[in-house]
């Protein structure tokens, strides 16, 4: 199992899109406060689709409040400062991977506490940044893979017809 960290995430869209990819492969969402919506908006839901009633979400006020309620956690830090790419990392089983809001990111002063543990996704130096939701898509899935996918369907089947 894999937690997925959002510090003050300020879109809900991408939020309900990330509480979706958390429901599919049973990752713990967390958000920590200030967040850019309500957790009943319309839009984090609609993103989320009929998922959200089967997401484990968590919510805290601050980091400090998420590094109290999870002593010990194991946290990456997704962030496009870091000099090792999230594919440099052996990511364990329980581990948190978190992302930083839309419009800046993780906080630096964090980011200094954690630069062993801090993973970037490689791409052009001309763009800033991916999408939230993309990002956290993508490197939640490789944590996974180097899981083996634990308890996820690997097979898919044809509704009508056989390969």
């Amino acid at each position: 199992m894999v937690n997925i960290v959002l510090h003050e995430p300020e879109m809900p869209a991408n939020t309900g899109n990330i509480g979706r990819t958390c429901v599919a492969t049973g990752s713990v969402l967390h958000l920590i406060e200030p967040l850019g919506f309500k957790i009943n908006d319309k839009m984090l839901k609609r993103a989320g689709l009929d998922y959200w009633d089967k997401l484990d979400v968590r919510t805290y006020v601050n980091f400090e409040d998420f590094l109290a309620k999870n002593p010990g956690a194991k946290i990456y830090m997704a962030t496009t400062k870091s000099k090792q790419t999230y594919t440099d990392v052996e990511y364990e089983d329980g581990c948190y991977i978190m992302f930083g809001k839309e419009s800046a990111g993780i906080p630096e002063e964090i980011l200094l506490e954690h630069k062993e543990t801090a993973v970037r996704i490689p791409m052009l130096d001309h763009i800033r940044s991916l999408n939230l939701g993309n990002s956290v898509a993508i490197v939640l899935y490789e944590a996974l893979r180097q899981q083996g996918f634990k308890e996820l369907e690997l097979e898919g089947q044809l509704h009508k017809y056989e390969w």
